[in-house]
């Protein structure tokens, strides 16, 4: 499983507006979708830049 951190603070409209802060982890609980993290890893959602980061494995 993927573990990501949050670059930069937004509000997750579909984590019932949620506010992560940058260097939280992503997400705060359960599984998340791939079209959700590819949507805020890229510039593709509405603040138009990458909002988090898959975090290097320790493999």
């Amino acid at each position: 499983m993927s573990k990501y951190v949050v670059l930069k603070s937004f509000s997750d409209l579909e984590d019932e507006n949620y506010i992560y802060h940058e260097g939280d982890k992503y997400p705060r609980q359960g599984k998340v979708k791939k079209s959700r993290v590819d949507e805020l890893s890229s510039a593709n959602n509405k603040l138009g830049e990458p909002l988090i980061v898959e975090l290097e494995s320790d493999k």
